[in-house]
């Protein structure tokens, strides 16, 4: 099944990025002319093909929740996002935004399918959590319908049923094997607040034990297109944001709250315009260091 937008701007890698979990992540693939993305919709299966071509976007889909895709494919190439009323004050983020025009704010429509990456990502390093998800998707995934030999994300029924001592292998401690658990035991309620206000969806997301603020934040802008949802609680963010428009090396929260307030109701916008900025902090003080659970 297919259809087109002759006139969108999206640029697809930026825009899509945050859906793939590394380079080895078995259901994305994310470039600058295409996307292919493997997901579970409540109609079933299905894979997601984005492409760019001649001046528009088409978009195509397979498998049995293909027809729910498509309904849904202005939302997925972060069409609703509202950024046609985003005038950024001159500074860092409004240059990002002239250089970045195609940078769209997603709504899958989907909660649970982003919270299991999202909690793999909680206080461990971006390596570690990439690690993961690759392995737990290798491990609980089966093949997506399409042409793209992708996998499908871990069924959240077959997560819930595993033994949290199941997960170490994956190199995940028995605290995030039980969030994990916990939320895909409760997979059709948490997906049923995409359909919910904005608040209402992001405090029925946040009920849920060992689901915190920065979490919330993270899968509202990928699940629920919300622009404004700003990762409090990050290790590296408020950093780069007080680096970037305030020329200060090291930011917490309240001091990256401070800085993004002008740009509400954009400011997760602002965020990941000045992720893209290639603006770093200068690099001092401890890192966080990699392990790997699964050997302890």
């Amino acid at each position: 099944m297919r259809t087109g937008f002759s006139s969108a701007t999206v640029d697809l890698e930026t825009t899509f990025f945050p859906l793939r979990r590394g380079s080895g992540d078995p259901t994305t693939r994310v470039d600058a002319r295409e996307v292919w993305r493997a997901t579970r919709t409540p109609d079933g299966p299905a894979t997601l093909h984005v492409e760019g071509k001649n001046g528009g976007l088409t978009v195509e889909a397979f498998g049995a929740g293909a027809s729910w895709l498509l309904d849904r494919a202005t939302g997925w190439l972060g069409l609703r996002d509202g950024t046609e009323a985003f005038d950024p004050q001159p500074g860092p983020v409004r240059e990002a935004w002239r250089r970045r025009r195609g940078l769209r704010v997603l709504r899958t429509g989907l909660v649970v399918e982003h919270l299991i990456p999202t909690i793999l990502e909680q206080k461990v390093t971006g390596m570690e959590a990439r690690r993961a998800y690759r392995r737990m998707s290798f491990a609980l995934g089966e093949p997506a319908p399409g042409p793209a030999r992708l996998l499908l994300p871990p069924e959240p029924t077959r997560v819930a049923e595993l033994p949290y001592f199941a997960m170490h292998p994956f190199g995940v401690e028995r605290r995030r094997a039980e969030v994990i658990r916990s939320v895909c035991a409760k997979a059709a309620w948490l997906d049923a607040a995409a359909d919910l206000p904005l608040e209402q969806a992001k405090a029925r997301i946040g009920s849920m034990r060992g689901v915190g603020r920065w979490s919330i934040a993270e899968v509202s802008r990928l699940g629920l297109g919300d622009a404004d949802a700003v990762s409090v609680g990050d290790y590296h963010v408020p950093n780069l944001v007080a680096w970037a428009l305030a020329g200060e090396p090291r930011g917490n929260d309240e001091r990256m709250l401070e800085l993004l307030e002008p740009y509400r109701p954009f400011r997760g916008l602002a965020q990941l315009l000045l992720e893209t900025s290639g603006i770093r902090p200068p690099a001092f003080g401890p890192r966080m260091e990699p392990r790997a659970i699964e050997r302890l």
